[in-house]
């Protein structure tokens, strides 16, 4: 043991350059997979990263005036209160559009406990702090909720119209917009929220204000407990709704979902990536002191030694690399700037944190073991005979076609490269596909970002043609045909479709679907039709995924349903990219509900705008038309819910390409040291040090180039595999993904060939100014 602790020493004297690879390379690792964690932590549990930064509360108890909730704060359990804030149910306009909206009193210091998180502009200040413009000023400014500030597109410096409840309306400026650990808002149910300065809210209310105060548990599982515990304490008869934290995860629970599969994919992949970039740093360094090994082993060392002295020398370099790693993403991670930074900051707080931070180190440790016992144990086997080794040939013979082309005088460093970089089938392969994997992964990771700006850029090729909804006042509304006289008037408006929706009973009436009709025989609406054709004829219909799936038939059947205790039949003729009611649509004409019920009225009117129209402008200028008369919606987008993982997919083709470069600078080292006798043959034969460092630059590029073409053609296929199951599977249907443009591809694989030039260009250097004796020992 006392040897091979000593050669093992020793061995650690000579290598040190090799040595220090290793253990960056296994600490860039860890930090790499450690991010990405974060990442995923981040991205697929939105409501519990804004619970955690917000110090959120577990129960809402919205009472009545004069409640005495002070006296919740001696009741077991409680940990924290969050107010009590007055509150008001009002109106707010902004656009066009309309939503209700809870406004609460807060103070100017956002409290501590169940803490809005400003995301965009700033929160309320006082009216004498606030900028000469008045963007700022307390008195008569409002922070919405996200969700609220979305539906009535305002921004910060955007005024709305609040109608209190008296009636009186009231101009208010938006200072900013914030997320907040309860329910969303949600159009014709749930209303949003609104933070206010008390002066603010008493100009609006004037003293007809309820009371809102959120509760902060020791013991989350102890909620239903405690809210009969307030309850009790404060009255039954005072307690006008209780919203707990399980409503308001319920909520979000849809996103996490998709969020976390899509990560889930991303981490294994990244997980695999980083195993072979460990374990071939490792097997790299094995390969290269074969020479050593077989000197070892001539002088009395068994294979036994030979295996346990690598196996404790390359664990320890893997224990301190790990260790290395965790704790610089552990101290420094937050001070990353961008996502990826705020993502390790929050990690702490999220679920499976502990987990992770344990468990991926550990799991290294015990892959880069294993990848070190295998090593070790083919080093055991390493014959004494080093001479033997200069026998073998350590690259493909000179083609044909490469004698042809120095022939025709082709740069020899571009002949040579060549060969380097693929000598043989299977020493080609092995590092193409190494080196591929990253780039397989990011360009998975492209294919989802461009789905995503597809939904932002082109909604009408996702089943969104419609930008806008507008639905008249009842009974004080304007008639159809005033309506669409209304409509024809704004411009940018290029169609207009009036629209029906109901619920409907499947077959045998053990679930209800999404009935609706839009647009007429006449003039249909532009579904997106992704299988079969679009509505043509009399009781033709066009239905989602989920629809599709839910009732078990196929494009070309016939379907029964009961709509109002009477029968409606349907053609599906086609099948199409449905974002709502999780694809359990089925849509057909106006004209044909009619047939069944000739007095049905159309409930709302879709608008079509122009290529190039700002929905905002267009809500704007239809509400200057019709006054108050009507109701102006957007279209939801579900690229709105998925927009927390643009940041994180940009954050995460980061963490793969450090990846990547780790397995680019193993490849490029062990590719140098395996050619040390090709090079002194070349330099023999008169090849000057800057042809042999362009041919090394050469080979590393063309390799580079060869991953970089396999891994975004795979990339491609399993991106648009991946997002059009995951389409399948939501409901939203197969067809939604889209490639990324032809610019990024030739972006990525130019960036790996460049960074393949630039990582190979100091070795190449180094390689072509050895001299002819340094390189005698490259026989053994």
């Amino acid at each position: 043991m006392r040897a091979t602790l000593r050669w093992a020493q020793a061995d650690f004297r000579a290598h040190r350059g090799e040595a220090l690879f290793v253990v960056l390379a296994s600490a860039g690792v860890i930090a790499s997979l450690l991010l990405a964690g974060a990442l995923f932590g981040y991205a697929a549990n939105p409501w519990q990263r804004v619970f955690n930064q917000s110090h959120g509360a577990h129960i809402w108890l919205h009472t009545r005036a004069g409640a005495d909730t002070d006296a919740l704060s001696g009741v077991d359990g409680v940990a924290a209160l969050s107010g009590p804030y007055r509150t008001t149910a009002t109106t707010v306009e902004s656009r066009g559009a309309r939503a209700g909206v809870m406004l609460r009193a807060a103070p100017v210091e956002p409290p501590q406990t169940g803490r809005p998180l400003v995301g965009t502009g700033s929160w309320l200040t006082a009216p004498d702090e606030g900028p000469a413009s008045g963007s700022g000023s307390g008195v008569g400014s409002v922070v919405l909720e996200t969700s609220v500030a979305r539906a009535l597109w305002a921004e910060p410096g955007d005024t709305v119209r609040v109608t209190g409840p008296d009636g009186a309306p009231h101009l208010l400026r938006v200072s900013g917009t914030a997320d907040a650990a309860e329910p969303r808002y949600q159009p014709g149910g749930a209303a949003g929220i609104g933070w206010v300065l008390p002066a603010t809210l008493e100009e609006i209310a004037r003293g007809d204000t309820g009371q809102s105060v959120g509760l902060r548990l020791e013991d989350p599982g102890d909620t239903d407990f405690i809210v009969q515990r307030a309850v009790t304490v404060l009255g039954a008869d005072r307690v006008a709704e209780v919203t707990k934290w399980q409503q308001a995860r319920a909520d979000a629970g849809g996103d996490d979902r998709l969020l976390g599969a899509m990560f889930a994919v991303f981490g294994l992949g990244a997980l695999l990536a980083a195993a072979l970039a460990a374990s071939g740093a490792i097997g790299a360094r094995v390969r290269g002191q074969l020479r050593d090994i077989a000197v070892l082993k001539a002088i009395g060392f068994t294979p036994g030694q030979v295996a346990r002295g690598f196996l404790v020398q390359h664990l320890a370099f893997a224990l301190l690399g790990v260790a290395l790693g965790t704790t610089a993403i552990a101290l420094l991670g937050a001070r990353i700037p961008g996502r990826i930074g705020e993502a390790a900051a929050v990690w702490h707080d999220l679920p499976g944190h502990t987990a992770l931070m344990i468990g991926i180190p550990v799991g290294a440790v015990l892959l880069i073991a294993a990848s070190t016992g295998l090593s070790a144990w083919r080093a055991g086997r390493v014959p004494p005979v080093p001479v033997a080794r200069a026998a073998l040939p350590s690259a493909a013979p000179m083609t044909a076609l490469g004698k042809r082309a120095l022939g025709v005088r082709v740069p020899p460093a571009l002949v040579l490269g060549w060969r380097a970089a693929f000598p043989r089938r299977g020493r080609t392969l092995v590092p193409v596909a190494r080196l591929a994997l990253p780039l397989v992964l990011i360009t998975v990771a492209l294919v989802a970002w461009s789905t995503l700006d597809q939904f932002r850029s082109r909604p009408a090729q996702m089943g969104l043609a419609a930008a806008l909804t507008v639905r008249a006042e009842q009974p004080a509304g304007p008639s159809d045909a005033e309506l669409e006289e209304t409509l024809a008037t704004v411009p940018d408006i290029e169609a207009v479709h009036p629209g029906a929706e109901m619920a409907a009973l499947v077959p045998g009436q053990t679930g209800t679907i999404t009935l609706r009709g839009l647009g007429t025989a006449r003039r249909p609406y532009p579904s997106a039709v992704v299988e079969g054709r679009a509505v043509a004829g009399p009781d033709e219909a066009v239905a989602g995924q989920g629809l599709l799936d839910l009732l078990g038939v196929r494009v070309g059947d016939w379907v029964r349903m009961t709509v109002g205790g009477r029968p409606q039949i349907l053609h599906l003729v086609g099948r199409t990219i449905e974002p709502e009611s999780g694809g359990r649509v089925i849509t057909t004409t106006l004209d044909a509900l009619r047939e069944r019920d000739p007095q049905l009225r159309p409930a709302y009117h879709a608008l079509v705008l122009r290529e190039g129209a700002d929905p905002r402008a267009v809500s704007g200028a239809l509400a200057t038309a019709a006054g108050a008369t009507l109701e102006i919606r957007e279209t939801p987008n579900p690229a709105d819910r998925l927009e927390p993982a643009r940041g994180v997919i940009g954050a995460l083709i980061a963490v793969l390409a450090l990846i990547g470069l780790i397995e680019l600078l193993t490849l490029i080292g062990t590719g140098v040291r395996d050619r040390g006798r090709d090079l002194l043959a070349l330099k023999a034969i008169g090849l000057t040090p800057r042809q042999i460092g362009a041919m090394i630059v050469t080979a590393a590029g063309l390799t580079a180039l060869a991953a970089a073409l396999v891994g975004t053609g795979v990339g491609l296929l399993s991106g648009t595999w991946l997002v059009d199951t995951q389409g399948a599977s939501s409901g939203i249907g197969a067809g939604i993904a889209q490639l990324p443009p032809l610019p990024v591809l030739l972006t990525v694989t130019a960036g790996a060939v460049l960074g393949a030039v630039a990582a190979a260009a100091l070795p190449a250097t180094r390689a072509a100014r050895r001299r002819l004796a340094d390189s005698l020992s490259e026989t053994l």
